[in-house]
């Protein structure tokens, strides 16, 4: 074989094989094959696409091209959840602790955030003395003796992955949809568990901007999938606003804390209780939605989840006397930001208010740049409620950096109508 038949051969739009493609990825990963090759094919597969089994190809040629997780030491069935990011998305802080109170596996690897916000790595380590980094042998055990376990993503997981995101970074072949599904489930399909939930955010602050382009990706990764032998489901989830009130590192374990003791955020709750329900079917431990829902309730309302929480975060070195006063480790300076108009507000730009909290230090905008946990924001409104001029429609909460830019941000972002509207906040399933 030779690439530059390959790359000849999808420019003109024809379907590369499973060994073609293998042999693509194995040849840019060891370094046999140039960028500006790797280059010529990732745009003949951004004008020409990829069908569903050059997608699942690709996904699992990615995952093979590293470490595969063996999860075959953990006893059950092993659940994870992935996010496709938004703003605000303290999902994973919620779920996991509930649904390990009630019996499932979650084997979790996570990433750190690039761009508005913080990931969830980034968020757990704004707790004091909290590790991301357990070897293989202790992850198990974790999961094993409490149910839970997340670590940051290991580098030999999906290195082309990683190496071939970095070029599309670079070549404008980014938000091509075929490659956005092949690279997220290429670490999914590495992570080893055996079922998986997808959020896939859409709207304003999301990745997909439209429901046909958020439904035509979670139909491809549930594909992908179900190809490589796991069950997936994919649940679309509004970003049109922050979901919560809360945006920022330490901010959002604080609500993330406050949720699972009962006073969460509805739009929250209402999330992490579709993904929960779905992971706890999938688990075996419930047979349907209104049991997950039961079980939920009670996991929260007897007080579990929260101390599973507290033990999940004990085991991985967290201080357990600072969750008690989460409080103290968000910044005391803040800023009100208050509206100049009235109305009730119609629309909301997320990404608009996820660049105020990054300008903030909540979030990076390269990969040197320093997180600063203490930084954020607090949403006061949001779509359907009516403000008054001079309301306060957020708190920055600040540290000498990017005021003025974030006051802005903010107030901008919020749209006024005459009639108060209301947005549908799960956006559909894909099973």
């Amino acid at each position: 074989m030779r690439a530059i038949d390959l790359i000849t051969k999808k420019r003109d739009g024809e379907v590369l094989s499973k060994d073609e493609i293998s042999y693509l990825i194995e040849a840019y990963t060891k370094g046999n094959m140039p960028d500006y090759q790797m280059s010529a094919l990732l745009m003949a597969i951004y004008f020409k696409g990829m069908n569903h089994e050059e997608s699942t190809h690709l996904a699992l040629a990615m995952r093979d091209s590293g470490d595969i997780m063996d999860l075959s030491g953990i006893k059950g069935i092993k659940v994870d959840k992935h996010s496709t990011g938004g703003v605000g998305d303290k999902v994973t802080l919620v779920l996991a602790p509930i649904v390990a109170s009630l019996g499932a596996k979650v084997a979790k690897m996570s990433g750190r955030g690039l761009g508005h916000t913080g990931g969830t790595i980034d968020k757990l380590e704004s707790i004091k003395g909290f590790h991301v980094e357990l070897d293989p042998a202790d992850f198990i055990k974790q999961v094993n003796d409490i149910g839970i376990a997340v670590v940051g993503q290991s580098g030999h997981i999906a290195p082309a992955d990683k190496k071939l995101y970095a070029l599309r970074d670079v070549t404008a072949t980014v938000d091509i949809i075929p490659l956005i599904a092949s690279s997220i489930m290429s670490k999914k399909l590495a992570s080893g568990a055996d079922a998986i939930v997808l959020d896939v955010k859409v709207g304003h602050g999301a990745f997909m901007k439209t429901e046909e382009d958020a439904k035509v990706l979670a139909q491809l990764m549930v594909d992908i999938g179900r190809l490589a032998g796991k069950k997936v489901t994919a649940i679309l989830t509004n970003m049109n606003e922050p979901l919560g009130n809360k945006i920022g590192n330490a901010l959002e374990v604080y609500e993330a804390i406050d949720a699972l003791q009962g006073k969460g955020p509805k739009d929250l709750m209402e999330v992490v209780t579709v993904i929960a329900s779905q992971l706890l079917i999938d688990a075996k431990i419930a047979k349907n939605n209104d049991e997950s829902i039961t079980l939920i309730k009670d996991s929260i309302e007897s007080g579990k989840a929260y101390q599973k929480f507290v033990e999940f975060v004990v085991a991985q070195g967290g201080d357990k006397e600072a969750l008690s006063h989460f409080g103290d480790y968000i910044s005391k300076h803040t800023i009100p930001v208050v509206s100049n108009k009235k109305g009730y507000v119609v629309d909301m730009d997320a990404l608009s208010i996820g660049k105020a909290a990054m300008l903030l230090g909540a979030g990076r905008e390269t990969k040197a740049d320093i997180i600063d946990p203490s930084v954020g924001i607090e949403m006061h409104k949001k779509i359907g409620d009516f403000v008054h001029e001079g309301d306060v429609i957020a708190t920055l909460y600040v540290n000498q950096k990017g005021i003025e830019e974030a006051q802005k941000l903010v107030l901008d972002s919020l749209v006024f109508g005459d009639k108060k509207v209301e947005q549908k906040l799960i956006r559909g399933i894909v099973r």
